[in-house]
């Protein structure tokens, strides 16, 4: 009922444990039941199947169908085994119908796909089924969330990816998604944890004891708890600590887009939505691990953090340079200038007509530094 869709049953029946055919499914029974339907998005958790055309039939109430709440590129690692990912992704959704898949194309990573979660557990779980289940070598980006933009002229739009960020002057408003986090630790961790929440744009709410142990209940943004604060949890609270969160709804976010550029060019793979108040220090922490795993080229390569038009952080990545004039022996200065000059020459028109090669492993590097 939900999802409007029609089908035929081939078969119906219950397990005991075995499946078992019948004729008929009765209440309290767990059963099952066959279509020819191929795609498991038509039944989604929660909805009402029924006979079609049976009068009265009203659906249990509550249902709604699965929303994503973190959103990540997965891309192969060779553009040759794109087919691969997405028949994988594909056989994937049939035992998984949380996991969203749209497909989007990356100047840095190729072809890939937009893929929702439930959370940063069902990514991990995901990440890892594709690579033991199906061989599939992956390029996972950082998580993100659905950020909510209301522009100017009234429109409303929900960005998945950084690509879609409006020009700045349209915006209206930028909304972020808030959970509920709840965190649960013994008492002698508790100072350590409440600073690193802080650090993470959180607000304690309450806070209630049970002898040794605390709950902390904080609001934070959702797109700051995915960004490896499980982990952080864990290393502060030398794994005694745990954690629950639920969707808690959006707040307004002052956010700008903080793009990295290569010698001009932006790259839309490195592109992220950042809070104004820390764009200066995350750009200049981006460019710096850049600068450190970029490798040297034929010419040099000027990295730069940018919001807009204004420039926030550079580092230059010097290049290779043969020694033009270790064949001279004496003589007159002038051919070692000659010579050096046209070495410069050289170099600037290859900076004009080439291209910044960046290695697979760069992008790794960075998104699992971020």
């Amino acid at each position: 009922l939900g999802t409007n869709t029609r089908c035929r049953l081939s078969e119906i029946g219950f397990f005991s444990p075995e499946k078992k055919p019948t004729d008929m499914i009765g209440v309290g029974e767990v059963g099952y039941v066959v279509t020819g339907l191929k795609d498991l998005s038509f039944f989604r958790p929660g909805d009402t199947v029924v006979i079609d055309g049976q009068p009265g039939v009203i659906p249990l109430p509550g249902y709604q169908p699965v929303k994503p709440m973190v959103y990540a590129g997965v891309y192969p690692v060779d553009n040759a085994d794109y087919e691969l990912l997405a028949t994988s992704l594909e056989k994937l959704r049939l035992s998984d119908s949380a996991l969203s898949i749209d497909p989007e194309h990356s100047e840095g990573l190729g072809k890939g796909f937009r893929c929702g979660f439930l959370g940063l557990l069902h990514a991990e779980i995901v990440q890892e089924r594709l690579s033991r289940e199906f061989g599939v070598s992956l390029v996972v980006t950082p998580p993100t969330v659905a950020y909510r933009v209301i522009k100017a002229n009234g429109e409303e739009m929900i960005l998945l990816t950084v690509s879609e960020y409006p020009d700045q002057a349209q915006i209206k408003l930028v909304e972020e998604p808030v959970a509920l986090m709840s965190l649960f630790t013994p008492l002698v961790y508790m100072a350590k944890l409440i600073g690193l929440c802080k650090q993470k744009r959180a607000w304690l709410v309450a806070q209630e004891y049970y002898g040794t142990q605390v709950k902390l209940i904080f609001k934070i943004p959702l797109s700051e708890m995915v960004a490896g604060l499980y982990d952080q949890i864990k290393n502060y609270s030398s794994g005694f600590a745990s954690l629950d969160w639920q969707e808690a709804g959006y707040q307004p976010i002052e956010s700008v887009r903080l793009d990295i550029l290569f010698n001009g060019e932006r790259v839309d793979s490195f592109s992220q939505i950042v809070p104004r108040l820390r764009v200066e220090q995350r750009g200049r922490e981006l460019v710096e691990k850049l600068g450190e795993l970029i490798p040297r080229q034929q010419f040099e390569v000027r990295i730069q953090a940018a919001v807009g038009g204004k420039i926030l952080a550079r580092r230059n990545v010097k290049a290779f340079r043969k020694d033009v004039t270790a064949k001279l022996y004496g003589g007159d200065r002038t051919r070692r200038t000659k010579l050096l000059d046209k070495q410069k020459k050289g170099k600037k028109k290859m900076r004009q007509i080439g291209q910044v090669r960046i290695p697979q492993n760069v992008f790794l590097e960075v998104f699992k530094s971020s």
